[in-house]
């Protein structure tokens, strides 16, 4: 019985490494330990590893991996050791009062569903610990390989819930600005919601690429026009029901409320990881009487969505593995997270193999 681990850590800001931890041994009643298999490196550990949400120290790294369950609470019901399972990025409890009002993400506190490289060691790591077990672990149907699997625990169910915050009307139109992972899982979404119009705006060929792959009927590359001219242009001078701001920056937050027409929504989900404020342009937003809602939130988590999620795969209605440009052992996963961190190669999301 393994007794310690390889993890990737954050030693500190700006500093990350493989260093040996202890193995979790006791799940706890309701929890359980699982032994990693394969996971994703995700753009929001390059923002936590550069001091977004403050110091942390020799934190493990990660919340996107699949597994087989190596010890589980006894009190957890539906599961046994040795299933092969799925578990979302975000683990809340389920019985806190956000929870109860429906906003699980938000356990406890704000963002309190993000225990995972956050709040206690993540899942970039031989073994790691899950809350809740019950609740929050998922297993895999024989037909889903663990690397599509990988998608549901946040680029799908993040992306896919950026076009259910949009509000995108049957035949309506979307934009979404930027096409890394996240974004384009929205647009993903928005076709699979009914969008009439999607409209991806991103400057990078692959990623353009995969834009139309995964259902944009028009690319606008921002380095070669005005995404918010070309966008009105688009929808005659109209702008669209709904936009989607999926990088986290300030001009493209800016430009989702320019594009969006009156009463329509912008659903953000980047992660805005730099400075104090963010701001609202005023005449776009009709000097805060356009009717336009700006609706945020984090990646849902939790049995049903995931059941969910894994039910488009299984039935063919998205592959989420054209996603995956590079492949590495968890021995490479400093290159691969360099890599992430730089956005060299083409890189779009790394699988990272135990």
């Amino acid at each position: 019985m393994a007794k310690t681990m390889k993890a990737f850590v954050m030693h500190g800001i700006g500093r990350v490494g493989l260093m040996e931890k202890q193995v979790p041994q006791d799940p706890g009643p309701n929890d359980a330990i699982i032994k990693t298999t394969a996971a994703l490196i995700c753009t929001s550990d390059v923002h936590t590893v550069h001091g977004a949400i403050g110091e942390r120290k020799d934190l493990t790294l990660g919340h996107e991996a699949v597994g087989i369950i190596y010890k589980l609470g006894k009190a957890v019901k539906g599961l046994k050791e040795g299933d092969r399972v799925v578990v979302n990025a975000i683990t809340p409890c389920y019985r806190c009062e956000n929870c109860q009002r429906g906003y699980t993400s938000q356990c406890t506190q704000m963002l309190g569903g993000w225990r995972f490289a956050n709040t206690k060691d993540g899942s970039m790591a031989e073994y790691f610990h899950v809350n809740d077990a019950e609740a929050n672990l998922v297993p895999i149907p024989d037909s889903v390989s663990d690397e599509a699997a990988l998608y549901t625990t946040d680029m799908m169910s993040t992306g896919f819930m950026g076009a259910e915050h949009a509000n995108i009307p049957l035949g309506g139109t979307v934009a979404i600005f930027g096409q890394g992972p996240v974004g384009l899982m929205a647009t993903a979404g928005s076709r699979l919601l009914g969008a009439g119009l999607i409209i991806a705006v991103e400057t990078v060929p692959k990623r353009q690429e995969l834009a139309r792959h995964f259902g944009a009927d028009v690319v606008v590359d921002f380095a070669k026009v005005d995404p918010v001219e070309e966008i009105l242009r688009l929808t005659d001078g109209q702008g669209v029901d709904s936009a989607i701001e999926a990088l986290g920056a300030q001009e493209t937050f800016e430009n989702c409320i320019k594009v969006t027409r009156p009463g329509g929504t912008i659903s953000n989900i980047g992660y805005h990881g730099e400075g104090d404020h963010i701001k609202i342009p005023r005449l776009a937003w009709g000097v805060g009487m356009s009717d336009k809602t700006i609706r945020t939130g984090l990646c849902p988590g939790g049995k049903e969505r995931m059941k969910r999620l894994l039910r488009l795969i299984e039935t063919g209605r998205i592959d989420p593995t054209p996603l995956t440009t590079h492949r590495f052992k968890f021995e490479e996963v400093e290159k691969a997270f360099h890599l992430m961190a730089t956005k060299e190669d083409g890189i779009i999301k790394p699988l990272i193999l135990f």
